[in-house]
């Protein structure tokens, strides 16, 4: 087993991670092929949602909260099972290590309904090749939830195509740039003239001048100090945008230009007694776009009315606590997402805040049966001043294999 496996074994899980580790291979279907051993893994799980505000999605989602003075409806029931999953798993020694791959997915698919990949990747001699967990998280702030967007305001626990090498306790990586970081802001459209017959037609026609010309890189080192178990992780980006000779370019996207997106990430978590558990975590930087677990602004930088590439400035952080308590635990935590648009050229309308409390009871009364419910208040803050909130509960049963 290689290290990355045994440190993402050994951390504390949010929703995603608390799944996958009722999937794991101690609730797999095992087998063995020649020297392989292979593992077939996954679970049923069925979302039982009741919004007593405006209605929020498969998963938790701030953008859908009505503003406070807005029109809304309340009261609305949706049950889902797009978060069920199925994985297949193999170890082979090799050359004097372990080959390992996995292939998993799930069916959140274009919102929910559809299979889409999860993990595709191989690992072997310590280098990691294919999509996976981002680099930047380090599955140790988040506490448990239900809902499938879990806590934020931390690296995003989720995953992305890249190239890894792990070395004991560290790792570092090259990532996609446009998944998670995602692109500059720096789109728009146009009216296009277009000659039918002799005939000049108006058009609309769309462009975007945003670019990557390199991958993000990431490092990261988590290790345990007796009861208490950390990590910390950066990421180093190159944003930039090149508009000249893109047809119906407005003035300030007709040059081009480029800068440092980067961010931080502290973890924690203390095994205060056998029964209590703290955690928390913080991030930070500028330009980190959906790095940031549900940042209030995806694109990490956006191109002012001088040309200028202007990287976002982002903070976040979560706090939680688990207790254990009959055959379950009491989950509790809250979480804010931040981004600082006070000297920028946005709207007034843009998010500037997201916050989540989510408070929880999951328990198995069976091996391989988990049951929960969960209450979640979330709220969203613009530029302009402008909030709103609403509730959520939710129930959930899962069965694994």
């Amino acid at each position: 087993m290689t290290q990355y496996n045994k440190l993402k074994q050994a951390s504390i899980f949010t929703a995603s991670a608390l799944a996958l580790a009722v999937a794991s291979a101690s609730h797999a279907v095992d087998f063995e092929v020649g020297d392989t051993k292979a593992s077939v893994y996954g679970y049923a799980k069925l979302d039982m949602i009741y919004d007593v505000d405006d209605k929020l999605g498969n998963a938790l989602t701030h953008e859908n909260i009505s503003l406070d003075g807005a029109d809304g409806s309340d009261g609305h029931t949706n049950l889902h099972a797009y978060q069920s999953r199925i994985g297949f798993s193999t170890t082979t020694p090799v050359a004097g290590s372990t080959l390992e791959t996995k292939i998993e997915g799930d069916f959140y698919g274009s919102g929910g309904g559809e299979l889409r990949l999860r993990h595709a990747y191989g690992s072997w001699n310590g280098i990691l090749a294919g999509q996976t967990w981002t680099n930047l998280y380090g599955f140790v702030a988040g506490t448990p939830t239900i809902d499938f967007t879990g806590t934020h305001g931390t690296g995003n626990q989720a995953r992305q195509a890249q190239l890894r090498y792990t070395t004991g306790n560290f790792s570092v990586s090259l990532e996609e740039p446009d998944a998670l970081g995602g692109v500059v802001d720096a789109d728009y459209t146009y009216v296009k003239a277009n000659d039918i017959n002799g005939t000049n037609v108006n058009t609309i026609a769309s462009g975007d001048a945003a670019k990557s010309e390199l991958p993000d890189l990431i490092a990261r080192y988590t290790d345990t100090s007796g009861p208490f178990k950390y990590s910390m992780s950066g990421v180093l980006r190159h944003l930039g945008y090149d508009g000249d000779g893109m047809t119906g370019a407005p003035a300030n996207l007709s040059g081009d230009d480029t800068t440092t997106g980067w961010g931080i990430t502290l973890e924690g978590a203390m095994d205060v007694t056998e029964a209590l558990t703290l955690r928390g975590g913080v991030i930070h930087g500028e330009g980190l776009g959906d790095y940031q677990n549900v940042s209030p602004m995806p694109s990490p930088a956006y191109v002012n009315a001088n040309g200028d590439l202007e990287a976002i400035e982002a903070t976040g952080g979560t706090v939680g606590a688990s207790l254990k308590a009959g055959p379950g635990a009491i989950n509790a935590a809250y979480s804010i997402s931040t981004v600082d648009l006070d000297e920028e050229q946005v709207a007034d309308t843009a998010n500037d805040t997201f916050e989540t409390v989510h408070l929880n009871y999951i328990w198995s009364p069976a091996e391989r049966v988990s049951y929960g419910i969960e209450t979640s208040w979330v709220s969203r803050e613009t530029k302009g001043g402008a909030d709103g909130d609403a509730t959520r509960i939710q129930g959930m049963v899962m069965y694994s294999f």
